[in-house]
């Protein structure tokens, strides 16, 4: 253990070595490996990394924003450069195989380019002649220091992608908690956040446990958190800092449904649900863990899916032919095994079971085989409660109205998804689901980068969601100036203004 790496913390522009006596362990999910030690930082340091983007607000909100916009566009050829190297770090550190992780890669650098655009995002709206003589101008104006509060299942879109885009170009700073298991993605790109010319202070990475997080919650000088992660612990999030006066996003748990009718074209549905359901070990919130399948046709999709899944390569990430890879941690391994013992339990029927599977030369990884069930009823728990991992359940209906009811009932609504070759069922899916990203054929629905990520229901605390036009209003806020100039005959007059109703007057 002496010659594992231990991480520094990026606080005010330099690596920092902790004081903590505390260091969490980073595994390769693909061997079991301890790869590097982070550290649980200590309050103060959590308080430095504050106070630090704190100091870089000053500067930075006051920066033209063309001028920032500059510094977007560095960073994103400085990605595209990287892109095989950071490949590789997800795949180590997280588990992902390297098509996936590549793909992450790709979905930092798609919101990059969004934030691109600041300029014209930031746009403001005036009137001349609001009322005579008064013009109005709206202006979109950076708010202050925000805390960025990230899971282990993406560790470079969701810090890199989601949050600190749009949170930069808009002027603020930022502090991010990196997830301990996974944190070293985030850590690499700092770097290149740092060669791209990022001012020192601007971008801060630190990892520790829930109880230094909590400062960032309370902190009087964080005016904004973003969050995702479980739903039980976002809530608290949503509370905590929203009492504390604080602008609060959080994307929490998901349980995906897609609803396959009869006329889906079976093989090619089976190919989008397996993606969508067994891609990234099913450790994704736009997973697609239940399917919804109408009774004349559920017998010949799960033949399907059965053997699909069956034939799917298991092994480490960073191999190639890999097609699906390790889940992130012992414990999380054990998690969804229970999970799959409490369905048998319950009166789900196993079709196919990963529980035993053995890749050779990694018997210390973290594998779990594909896992399908089918005949989940609605008191089954494993059709209603976020698993996060390659267990798929088949819930069985009579007809498109029964499906979507099924549906419906679920108390998340990240996506939701339907497979059908007909018009009118498709519109009145994408109308009456609630869902807040439907597919049509599409297993994972997740818009590009200029929409934004907009889960409801459950799945989402907040008025305002990452991404696109509302990432933009969750990192600015808006301030109106109302001007009146005066000609020479009327700065003459020594009549005394009353206020008549229009602008400029009093409430």
């Amino acid at each position: 253990m002496s010659d594992i790496k231990k991480l520094k913390v990026f606080i005010g522009g330099k690596w920092i070595e902790s004081k903590t006596t505390k260091y969490m362990d980073v595994h390769n999910p693909s061997t079991g490996q301890v790869i590097a030690q982070t550290p649980c930082c200590t309050v103060e340091e959590v308080n430095m990394a504050v106070e630090a983007a704190k100091e870089a607000f000053v500067s930075w909100s006051q920066t033209p924003v063309m001028k920032r916009a500059q510094v977007i566009f560095k960073f994103r050829d400085i990605l595209e450069s990287h892109i095989d190297e950071l490949t590789d770090i997800i795949a180590h550190e997280n588990g992902k195989v390297w098509e996936e992780a590549k793909g992450e890669v790709l979905k930092i650098k798609e919101p990059i380019e969004f934030a691109c655009g600041i300029p014209t995002l930031m746009l403001g709206e005036s009137l001349m002649d609001t009322s005579k003589g008064y013009d109005t101008t709206l202006y979109r104006e950076p708010v202050g220091v925000f805390a960025g509060i990230v899971p282990w299942n993406f560790p470079g879109m969701i810090p890199m992608g989601w949050m600190a885009p749009l949170c930069l170009a808009t002027g603020n700073t930022i502090v991010i908690k990196a997830a301990s298991m996974v944190p070293m993605t985030a850590m690499r790109c700092a770097e290149l956040w740092q060669e791209a010319g990022l001012p020192d202070g601007v971008l801060n990475i630190v990892t520790c446990s829930r109880n230094e997080s909590e400062i960032l919650l309370k902190h009087p000088d964080v005016k904004g958190i973003s969050f995702v992660g479980s739903t039980s612990v976002g809530r608290h999030i949503y509370e905590t800092a929203a009492a504390h006066g604080k602008r609060v996003q959080v994307l929490g748990e998901a349980k995906n449904h897609g609803l396959v009718l009869e006329d889906a074209p079976l093989e090619r549905t089976a190919a989008g649900i397996m993606n969508s359901s067994f891609g990234c070990a099913g450790e994704r919130c736009m997973a697609l863990p239940v399917i919804v399948a109408q009774e004349s046709i559920a017998d010949k999709l799960v033949e399907i899916l059965k053997m699909k899944a069956s034939a799917l390569k298991v092994g480490p990430a960073y191999d190639r032919t890999t097609e699906m890879g390790p889940v992130v941690s012992a414990e999380h391994r054990n998690s969804i095994i229970k999970w799959i013992e409490k369905g048998i339990e319950e009166g789900a029927e196993l079709v196919l079971d990963g529980r035993n599977i053995v890749v050779p030369g990694y018997e210390g990884g973290y594998y779990l085989g594909p896992t399908i069930f089918d005949h989940v009823t609605p008191e089954i728990s494993i059709g209603q409660q976020e698993i996060f991992g390659p267990v798929l359940c088949i819930k069985r209906v009579k007809d498109f109205e029964e499906g979507i009811e099924v549906m419906n009932s679920n108390p998340y609504a990240n996506g939701s998804v339907i497979f059908t070759q007909n018009g009118y069922y498709a519109r009145e899916f994408a109308r009456r689901t609630h869902g807040g990203m439907v597919g049509v054929n599409v297993g994972i629905p997740v818009p590009v980068g200029i929409f934004p990520f907009n889960g409801h229901k459950m799945s989402f605390i907040g008025d305002l969601h990452v991404l696109g036009k509302d990432g933009v209003r969750f990192y600015t806020e808006t301030k109106t100036v109302t001007t009146r100039w005066f000609d020479e005959d009327e700065l003459k007059r020594t009549k005394v203004d009353t206020w008549d109703g229009s602008v400029g007057g009093g409430i």
